[in-house]
């Protein structure tokens, strides 16, 4: 066995594991329904503060595309089971077409969904047993869940997924032939009827690609996103950007 497909071995493994606990993580019978009406409102939060957090990204013509990227393709606000469903079926195919770093950043979009979505679960089980369901989620109650679901060192890794996704990807674009590689890939995952895979690697692609070089761009998210990890753990009383009192 060669030393590329033991690796392509590994990735499918891990992923076959991820999609697994992520099976568990959306069975119905095993989250009542007052823990996942709060998973809808901790998602709708964090996505508005997510929003909110990166606007002059959002904003900025260069980091438009990538920031919308991260914030909807990476940690957004709706189900991405399907797109992982898609990779595991399709890894094998494109194992022979795509080289291993974009591969790779499919596979860690996988687990960051995955962990990210355990965190969530976490922060609504805590708010389910604590407060009504008529409450609004504030501050002040995340802050508290946040700090009860602890997980201090898988919040660190959350933020290491972010950036590898981000540096893979702009690998990818500056890699001579890859942009052809996934276009060749399109047919194939079109006749799979695997398009939502494929679409989520072009759209980063096409979005990292438009940084013309991603480390500032990585860095200011892995940067802001620990010292705001770091000040809910400290129950500080400005958690979020600006942090003005820097």
């Amino acid at each position: 066995m060669s030393v590329k497909h033991a690796h392509h071995e590994a990735m499918r493994h891990a992923l076959l594991k991820r999609l697994a606990w992520q099976g568990r993580l959306n069975d119905p019978a095993a989250t009542p329904e007052r823990v996942r009406s709060w998973l809808s409102k901790v998602r709708h939060w964090q996505s508005v503060r997510l929003h909110g957090s990166f606007e002059d990204l959002l904003k900025a013509p260069d980091t438009r595309a990538a920031a919308t990227f991260f914030l909807e393709d990476l940690y957004g606000d709706r189900d991405f089971s399907a797109r992982d469903r898609d990779l595991a079926k399709l890894l094998p195919l494109m194992s022979r077409l795509l080289p291993t770093p974009v591969l790779s950043a499919a596979v860690q979009a996988v687990e960051l969904n995955v962990l990210s979505q355990a965190f969530d679960l976490k922060l609504a089980a805590w708010l389910a047993e604590n407060l009504q369901p008529d409450q609004s989620l504030t501050l002040d109650s995340y802050g508290r869940a946040y700090r009860a679901a602890d997980c201090r060192r898988l919040r660190g890794h959350q933020i290491d997924l972010i950036v590898d996704v981000g540096q893979h990807l702009d690998w990818a674009v500056h890699k001579h032939g890859v942009e052809r590689l996934l276009k060749l890939s399109r047919g194939p995952a079109k006749i799979a009827g695997l398009g939502e895979l494929q679409s989520f690697l072009e759209r980063g692609f096409s979005a990292f690609r438009e940084l013309g070089g991603a480390d500032a761009f990585l860095a200011r998210i892995a940067d802001q996103e620990r010292e705001v990890s770091r000040r809910l753990f400290a129950n500080h009383a400005r958690p979020f950007p600006p942090f003005d009192d820097r």
